[in-house]
Protein backbone atom coordinates (compact mmCIF):
# COMPACT_ATOMS: atom_id res chain seq x y z
CA UNK A 1 0.00 0.00 0.00
CA UNK A 2 2.74 2.20 0.70
CA UNK A 3 4.53 1.55 -2.49
CA UNK A 4 1.34 2.26 -4.25
CA UNK A 5 0.87 5.73 -2.52
CA UNK A 6 4.62 7.06 -3.00
CA UNK A 7 3.98 6.30 -6.90
CA UNK A 8 0.98 8.34 -6.80
CA UNK A 9 3.19 10.93 -5.61
CA UNK A 10 5.74 10.84 -7.98
CA UNK A 11 3.56 10.71 -11.19
CA UNK A 12 2.09 14.08 -9.20
CA UNK A 13 5.15 15.82 -9.00
CA UNK A 14 6.33 14.91 -12.41
CA UNK A 15 2.92 15.84 -14.39
CA UNK A 16 3.39 18.98 -12.34
CA UNK A 17 6.91 19.72 -13.29
CA UNK A 18 5.96 18.87 -17.06
CA UNK A 19 2.86 21.62 -17.16
CA UNK A 20 5.04 24.07 -15.15
CA UNK A 21 7.75 24.08 -18.05
CA UNK A 22 4.65 24.25 -20.29
CA UNK A 23 3.21 27.44 -19.18
CA UNK A 24 6.42 29.26 -19.14
CA UNK A 25 7.66 28.33 -22.67
CA UNK A 26 4.18 30.41 -23.49
CA UNK A 27 4.33 32.87 -21.35
CA UNK A 28 7.87 33.88 -22.80
CA UNK A 29 6.66 33.69 -26.20
CA UNK A 30 4.22 36.43 -25.39
CA UNK A 31 6.59 38.93 -23.53
CA UNK A 32 6.54 42.49 -25.40
CA UNK A 33 10.19 42.77 -27.05
CA UNK A 34 12.81 44.16 -25.31
CA UNK A 35 12.81 48.00 -24.55
CA UNK A 36 15.25 50.69 -25.84
CA UNK A 37 17.23 52.31 -23.01
CA UNK A 38 15.54 55.22 -21.59
CA UNK A 39 16.99 59.01 -22.55
CA UNK A 40 17.38 58.01 -26.04
CA UNK A 41 14.51 59.26 -28.22
CA UNK A 42 13.83 57.24 -30.87
CA UNK A 43 14.51 58.59 -34.69
CA UNK A 44 13.44 57.78 -37.94
CA UNK A 45 16.16 57.14 -40.94
CA UNK A 46 16.48 60.42 -42.52
CA UNK A 47 15.77 60.68 -46.24
CA UNK A 48 19.27 60.86 -48.73
CA UNK A 49 20.12 63.74 -50.20
CA UNK A 50 21.70 63.97 -53.61
CA UNK A 51 25.50 63.22 -52.11
CA UNK A 52 24.45 62.45 -48.85
CA UNK A 53 25.08 58.71 -48.90
CA UNK A 54 27.52 57.98 -46.09
CA UNK A 55 26.75 61.12 -44.13
CA UNK A 56 26.05 61.07 -40.46
CA UNK A 57 22.24 61.38 -39.21
CA UNK A 58 20.96 65.44 -39.14
CA UNK A 59 19.79 66.76 -35.89
CA UNK A 60 17.54 69.45 -38.48
CA UNK A 61 13.74 68.64 -39.53
CA UNK A 62 13.90 66.33 -43.03
CA UNK A 63 13.61 68.55 -46.16
CA UNK A 64 12.49 67.90 -48.95
CA UNK A 65 14.42 67.72 -52.39
CA UNK A 66 13.47 71.26 -54.08
CA UNK A 67 14.20 72.88 -50.34
CA UNK A 68 17.45 71.83 -50.14
CA UNK A 69 19.78 74.26 -51.42
CA UNK A 70 22.94 73.71 -53.11
CA UNK A 71 26.47 74.45 -51.37
CA UNK A 72 28.74 76.99 -52.35
CA UNK A 73 31.16 74.77 -53.71
CA UNK A 74 29.40 72.46 -55.95
CA UNK A 75 32.65 70.30 -56.88
CA UNK A 76 32.70 69.13 -53.69
CA UNK A 77 29.61 67.68 -52.51
CA UNK A 78 27.28 67.91 -55.22
CA UNK A 79 27.56 65.84 -58.62
CA UNK A 80 28.73 68.29 -61.21
CA UNK A 81 25.87 69.48 -63.96
CA UNK A 82 26.22 67.51 -67.30
CA UNK A 83 27.55 69.83 -70.35
CA UNK A 84 24.85 70.72 -72.15
CA UNK A 85 24.76 68.65 -75.61
CA UNK A 86 24.44 70.11 -78.83
CA UNK A 87 21.54 69.49 -81.10
CA UNK A 88 22.16 66.65 -83.38
CA UNK A 89 20.96 69.48 -86.21
CA UNK A 90 24.00 71.80 -85.13
CA UNK A 91 26.12 69.57 -84.45
CA UNK A 92 25.78 68.26 -88.36
CA UNK A 93 25.77 71.96 -89.33
CA UNK A 94 29.39 72.62 -87.81
CA UNK A 95 30.73 69.39 -88.86
CA UNK A 96 29.61 70.44 -92.39
CA UNK A 97 30.17 74.12 -92.26
CA UNK A 98 33.64 74.47 -94.07
CA UNK A 99 36.81 76.21 -92.47
CA UNK A 100 37.45 79.82 -93.33
CA UNK A 101 41.24 80.19 -94.81
CA UNK A 102 43.23 83.24 -94.72
CA UNK A 103 44.30 83.97 -97.99
CA UNK A 104 47.95 85.39 -98.18
CA UNK A 105 48.96 88.87 -98.09
CA UNK A 106 49.21 90.64 -101.45
CA UNK A 107 51.69 92.60 -100.59
CA UNK A 108 55.36 90.96 -101.83
CA UNK A 109 53.55 88.06 -103.47
CA UNK A 110 54.98 88.69 -106.92
CA UNK A 111 58.20 89.20 -105.55
CA UNK A 112 57.74 85.87 -103.27
CA UNK A 113 56.46 84.11 -106.80
CA UNK A 114 59.94 85.42 -108.76
CA UNK A 115 61.64 82.53 -109.12
CA UNK A 116 58.25 80.80 -110.66
CA UNK A 117 58.22 84.16 -112.85
CA UNK A 118 62.10 83.99 -114.11
CA UNK A 119 62.46 80.27 -114.97
CA UNK A 120 59.42 80.58 -117.61
CA UNK A 121 60.42 84.33 -119.03
CA UNK A 122 64.02 83.47 -119.24
CA UNK A 123 63.63 83.66 -122.96
CA UNK A 124 63.40 87.61 -122.83
CA UNK A 125 65.25 89.05 -120.17
CA UNK A 126 68.27 86.70 -119.60
CA UNK A 127 68.13 86.02 -123.33
CA UNK A 128 68.46 89.83 -123.44
CA UNK A 129 71.24 90.49 -121.72
CA UNK A 130 72.96 87.22 -123.06
CA UNK A 131 73.11 89.33 -126.34
CA UNK A 132 73.91 92.40 -124.76
CA UNK A 133 76.95 90.92 -122.76
CA UNK A 134 78.71 89.83 -126.19
CA UNK A 135 82.15 91.23 -127.32
CA UNK A 136 80.93 92.71 -130.72
CA UNK A 137 77.09 94.13 -130.99
CA UNK A 138 76.91 93.64 -134.73
CA UNK A 139 73.73 94.49 -136.60
CA UNK A 140 73.54 90.46 -136.63
CA UNK A 141 73.41 91.01 -132.62
CA UNK A 142 70.80 94.15 -132.43
CA UNK A 143 68.62 91.82 -134.98
CA UNK A 144 68.51 88.69 -132.89
CA UNK A 145 67.37 91.52 -130.07
CA UNK A 146 65.05 92.56 -131.85
CA UNK A 147 63.65 89.08 -132.87
CA UNK A 148 63.45 88.06 -129.10
CA UNK A 149 61.35 91.11 -128.15
CA UNK A 150 59.07 90.25 -131.05
CA UNK A 151 58.88 86.61 -130.26
CA UNK A 152 57.95 87.63 -127.21
CA UNK A 153 55.13 89.53 -128.11
CA UNK A 154 56.16 92.91 -127.51
CA UNK A 155 54.74 94.35 -130.28
CA UNK A 156 56.63 96.05 -133.29
CA UNK A 157 56.61 100.03 -132.33
CA UNK A 158 58.05 98.87 -128.07
CA UNK A 159 59.92 96.93 -129.93
CA UNK A 160 61.66 99.19 -131.81
CA UNK A 161 61.60 102.00 -129.55
CA UNK A 162 63.51 99.93 -127.03
CA UNK A 163 66.03 98.80 -129.63
CA UNK A 164 67.11 102.25 -130.70
CA UNK A 165 67.46 103.19 -125.96
CA UNK A 166 69.71 99.83 -126.02
CA UNK A 167 71.76 101.13 -128.97
CA UNK A 168 72.14 104.63 -127.61
CA UNK A 169 72.59 103.89 -124.61
CA UNK A 170 75.47 101.21 -124.86
CA UNK A 171 77.39 103.61 -126.78
CA UNK A 172 77.34 106.06 -124.54
CA UNK A 173 77.96 103.64 -121.62
CA UNK A 174 81.04 102.39 -123.05
CA UNK A 175 82.39 99.94 -121.40
CA UNK A 176 79.52 96.91 -120.56
CA UNK A 177 80.22 95.20 -117.54
CA UNK A 178 77.19 92.33 -116.56
CA UNK A 179 76.59 94.39 -113.67
CA UNK A 180 76.21 98.08 -115.70
CA UNK A 181 74.29 96.00 -118.54
CA UNK A 182 71.26 94.66 -115.96
CA UNK A 183 70.97 97.90 -114.78
CA UNK A 184 71.03 99.60 -118.46
CA UNK A 185 68.37 96.94 -119.60
CA UNK A 186 66.63 97.11 -116.19
CA UNK A 187 65.52 100.39 -116.41
CA UNK A 188 64.68 100.70 -120.41
CA UNK A 189 62.21 97.40 -119.46
CA UNK A 190 61.02 99.48 -116.92
CA UNK A 191 60.37 102.63 -118.57
CA UNK A 192 59.15 100.54 -121.67
CA UNK A 193 56.42 98.70 -119.35
CA UNK A 194 55.67 102.24 -117.85
CA UNK A 195 55.59 103.14 -113.73
CA UNK A 196 52.84 106.36 -114.11
CA UNK A 197 49.59 103.96 -114.57
CA UNK A 198 47.23 104.00 -111.53
CA UNK A 199 47.67 100.20 -110.97
CA UNK A 200 45.55 99.97 -107.41
CA UNK A 201 41.97 98.26 -107.58
CA UNK A 202 39.39 100.83 -106.37
CA UNK A 203 37.88 98.46 -104.11
CA UNK A 204 36.54 100.96 -101.30
CA UNK A 205 33.51 101.25 -100.23
CA UNK A 206 31.97 104.97 -100.79
CA UNK A 207 31.37 107.74 -98.81
CA UNK A 208 27.37 107.13 -99.15
CA UNK A 209 28.11 103.75 -98.14
CA UNK A 210 27.69 102.24 -101.22
CA UNK A 211 30.11 99.13 -102.15
CA UNK A 212 32.78 99.07 -104.77
CA UNK A 213 31.65 97.32 -107.99
CA UNK A 214 34.10 95.27 -109.93
CA UNK A 215 32.86 93.78 -112.84
CA UNK A 216 35.20 90.85 -114.29
CA UNK A 217 34.87 90.39 -117.91
CA UNK A 218 36.56 87.67 -120.90
CA UNK A 219 36.26 85.23 -123.18
CA UNK A 220 35.80 81.50 -122.52
CA UNK A 221 38.71 79.25 -121.83
CA UNK A 222 40.63 81.90 -120.37
CA UNK A 223 39.80 80.65 -116.62
CA UNK A 224 38.08 83.89 -116.11
CA UNK A 225 36.06 82.35 -112.92
CA UNK A 226 39.10 81.15 -111.31
CA UNK A 227 40.77 84.28 -111.61
CA UNK A 228 37.13 85.97 -110.10
CA UNK A 229 37.44 83.74 -107.10
CA UNK A 230 41.48 84.36 -106.59
CA UNK A 231 40.91 87.71 -106.95
CA UNK A 232 38.38 87.56 -103.60
CA UNK A 233 41.18 86.25 -102.19
CA UNK A 234 42.85 89.22 -103.02
CA UNK A 235 40.26 91.50 -101.95
CA UNK A 236 39.64 89.87 -98.18
CA UNK A 237 43.44 89.54 -97.67
CA UNK A 238 43.44 93.58 -98.14
CA UNK A 239 40.78 93.53 -95.38
CA UNK A 240 37.72 94.13 -97.92
CA UNK A 241 33.99 92.53 -97.20
CA UNK A 242 33.22 90.71 -100.00
CA UNK A 243 30.06 89.63 -102.07
CA UNK A 244 30.35 88.06 -105.12
CA UNK A 245 27.73 87.85 -107.79
CA UNK A 246 27.69 84.74 -110.13
CA UNK A 247 26.56 86.22 -112.92
CA UNK A 248 27.79 83.45 -115.33
CA UNK A 249 24.44 81.44 -115.60
CA UNK A 250 25.20 79.65 -119.08
CA UNK A 251 28.14 77.45 -117.91
CA UNK A 252 27.17 74.28 -116.00
CA UNK A 253 28.57 74.68 -112.77
CA UNK A 254 30.03 78.13 -112.67
CA UNK A 255 27.94 79.15 -109.93
CA UNK A 256 28.98 76.30 -107.92
CA UNK A 257 32.71 77.12 -108.76
CA UNK A 258 32.82 80.43 -107.83
CA UNK A 259 30.83 79.41 -104.59
CA UNK A 260 32.76 77.07 -103.13
CA UNK A 261 36.28 79.98 -103.74
CA UNK A 262 33.74 82.35 -101.88
CA UNK A 263 33.14 80.15 -98.96
CA UNK A 264 37.26 79.55 -98.62
CA UNK A 265 36.91 82.87 -97.16
CA UNK A 266 34.06 83.20 -96.08
CA UNK A 267 32.54 85.99 -98.76
CA UNK A 268 29.01 85.28 -99.60
CA UNK A 269 27.85 84.34 -103.10
CA UNK A 270 24.31 85.88 -105.07
CA UNK A 271 23.33 83.52 -107.65
CA UNK A 272 20.35 82.72 -109.89
CA UNK A 273 18.65 79.62 -112.15
CA UNK A 274 20.44 78.44 -114.06
CA UNK A 275 20.29 79.68 -117.33
CA UNK A 276 18.83 83.10 -116.17
CA UNK A 277 19.59 86.31 -116.70
CA UNK A 278 22.92 87.57 -115.82
CA UNK A 279 22.12 91.50 -115.83
CA UNK A 280 19.15 90.17 -112.70
CA UNK A 281 21.75 88.56 -110.79
CA UNK A 282 24.31 91.42 -111.06
CA UNK A 283 21.28 93.95 -109.95
CA UNK A 284 20.41 91.53 -107.08
CA UNK A 285 24.29 90.81 -106.34
CA UNK A 286 25.09 94.78 -106.10
CA UNK A 287 20.95 95.39 -104.08
CA UNK A 288 22.88 92.64 -101.41
CA UNK A 289 25.93 93.79 -101.01
CA UNK A 290 24.61 97.12 -100.39
CA UNK A 291 21.73 95.90 -97.40
CA UNK A 292 24.93 93.85 -96.38
CA UNK A 293 26.96 97.11 -95.76
CA UNK A 294 30.23 95.08 -97.96
CA UNK A 295 32.91 97.11 -99.19
CA UNK A 296 33.08 95.42 -102.49
CA UNK A 297 30.85 93.59 -104.58
CA UNK A 298 32.83 91.27 -107.23
CA UNK A 299 30.66 90.13 -110.38
CA UNK A 300 32.06 87.59 -112.43
CA UNK A 301 30.44 87.50 -115.81
CA UNK A 302 29.80 85.02 -118.77
CA UNK A 303 32.28 83.97 -120.70
CA UNK A 304 31.44 85.55 -124.47
CA UNK A 305 33.07 85.02 -127.73
CA UNK A 306 34.42 88.36 -128.94
CA UNK A 307 32.97 87.31 -132.59
CA UNK A 308 29.60 86.85 -131.42
CA UNK A 309 27.74 90.20 -131.61
CA UNK A 310 24.86 89.34 -129.29
CA UNK A 311 26.44 87.98 -126.59
CA UNK A 312 28.57 90.95 -126.57
CA UNK A 313 26.01 93.21 -126.52
CA UNK A 314 24.39 91.42 -123.38
CA UNK A 315 27.17 92.44 -121.23
CA UNK A 316 26.77 95.76 -122.23
CA UNK A 317 23.47 95.53 -120.66
CA UNK A 318 24.56 93.57 -117.35
CA UNK A 319 26.56 96.57 -117.07
CA UNK A 320 24.20 99.13 -117.78
CA UNK A 321 21.97 97.11 -115.35
CA UNK A 322 24.63 97.42 -112.76
CA UNK A 323 24.83 101.48 -112.59
CA UNK A 324 21.14 101.73 -111.82
CA UNK A 325 22.85 101.27 -108.41
CA UNK A 326 25.71 103.43 -109.07
CA UNK A 327 28.72 103.59 -111.14
CA UNK A 328 30.49 100.34 -111.93
CA UNK A 329 34.09 101.12 -110.12
CA UNK A 330 36.24 98.41 -111.92
CA UNK A 331 35.52 96.51 -115.21
CA UNK A 332 39.06 93.86 -115.18
CA UNK A 333 39.90 91.92 -118.40
CA UNK A 334 41.08 88.60 -117.94
CA UNK A 335 43.85 88.06 -120.58
CA UNK A 336 45.45 84.12 -121.50
CA UNK A 337 48.87 85.09 -121.77
CA UNK A 338 50.19 82.42 -124.00
CA UNK A 339 47.68 83.56 -126.73
CA UNK A 340 49.91 86.65 -127.44
CA UNK A 341 48.65 88.44 -130.52
CA UNK A 342 44.96 87.04 -130.39
CA UNK A 343 44.53 88.62 -126.59
CA UNK A 344 44.88 92.05 -128.32
CA UNK A 345 42.37 90.99 -130.81
CA UNK A 346 39.80 89.84 -127.74
CA UNK A 347 40.89 93.49 -125.79
CA UNK A 348 39.61 95.64 -128.55
CA UNK A 349 36.50 94.23 -129.07
CA UNK A 350 35.90 94.37 -125.34
CA UNK A 351 36.78 97.84 -124.94
CA UNK A 352 34.69 98.65 -127.89
CA UNK A 353 31.68 97.59 -125.64
CA UNK A 354 32.22 98.02 -122.12
CA UNK A 355 35.27 100.55 -120.72
CA UNK A 356 37.73 98.54 -119.52
CA UNK A 357 39.58 100.07 -116.79
CA UNK A 358 42.84 97.08 -115.76
CA UNK A 359 43.62 93.94 -117.37
CA UNK A 360 44.54 90.46 -115.50
CA UNK A 361 46.72 88.49 -117.23
CA UNK A 362 46.97 84.65 -116.44
CA UNK A 363 49.42 81.80 -117.42
CA UNK A 364 52.07 83.78 -117.23
CA UNK A 365 54.49 81.51 -115.58
CA UNK A 366 53.43 79.10 -118.83
CA UNK A 367 55.05 81.22 -121.58
CA UNK A 368 57.90 83.18 -123.13
CA UNK A 369 55.31 85.92 -124.18
CA UNK A 370 56.17 88.11 -121.28
CA UNK A 371 55.90 91.09 -123.51
CA UNK A 372 52.26 91.02 -123.84
CA UNK A 373 52.23 93.26 -120.52
CA UNK A 374 53.49 95.95 -122.58
CA UNK A 375 51.55 95.28 -125.90
CA UNK A 376 48.26 95.44 -124.07
CA UNK A 377 48.64 98.20 -122.24
CA UNK A 378 49.73 100.12 -125.67
CA UNK A 379 46.61 98.79 -127.21
CA UNK A 380 43.81 99.87 -124.65
CA UNK A 381 45.68 102.37 -122.63
CA UNK A 382 44.64 100.90 -119.37
CA UNK A 383 47.26 99.10 -117.67
CA UNK A 384 48.19 95.42 -116.01
CA UNK A 385 46.73 95.29 -112.65
CA UNK A 386 46.93 91.91 -112.09
CA UNK A 387 49.00 88.52 -113.03
CA UNK A 388 48.13 85.11 -112.61
CA UNK A 389 51.86 82.88 -112.20
CA UNK A 390 49.83 79.64 -110.85
CA UNK A 391 47.45 77.42 -110.42
CA UNK A 392 47.68 77.72 -106.07
CA UNK A 393 44.72 79.52 -104.81
CA UNK A 394 47.23 83.09 -103.79
CA UNK A 395 49.03 82.58 -106.69
CA UNK A 396 47.72 86.27 -108.77
CA UNK A 397 49.23 88.65 -107.50
CA UNK A 398 49.60 92.95 -108.15
CA UNK A 399 50.99 93.85 -110.99
CA UNK A 400 54.81 95.80 -109.92
CA UNK A 401 56.68 96.57 -113.05
CA UNK A 402 59.86 96.45 -111.12
CA UNK A 403 59.29 93.28 -109.46
CA UNK A 404 57.93 91.87 -113.13
CA UNK A 405 61.38 93.07 -114.53
CA UNK A 406 63.51 91.71 -111.89
CA UNK A 407 62.05 88.14 -112.10
CA UNK A 408 62.87 88.79 -115.99
CA UNK A 409 66.33 89.66 -115.78
CA UNK A 410 66.81 87.21 -112.58
CA UNK A 411 69.92 88.03 -110.59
Amino acid sequence: MEYVILAVVIAVVAIGAVTGLVVNGRRRKELPPTQRPTGIAPQAPAEPQVGDEAAPPREAPVQTIEEVELPADAGTTEAAAPAPVAEPVEAEQAAAAPAIEVPEPTAGRLVRLRSRLSRSQNSIGKGLLALLSRDRLDEDTWEEIEETLLTADVGVAPTQELVERLRTRVKVLGTRTPAELRGLLHEELVALIGTEADRNLKTAKHEDGRPAVVLVVGVNGVGKTTTSGKLGRVLVADGRSVVLGAADTFRAAAADQLQTWGERVGARTVRGPEGGDPASVAFDAVKEGIAEGADTVLIDTAGRLHTKTGLMDELGKVKRVVEKHGPVDEVLLVLDATTGQNGLVQARVFAEVVDITGIVLTKLDGTAKGGIVVAVQRELGVPVKLIGLGEGADDLAPFEPGAFVDALIGD
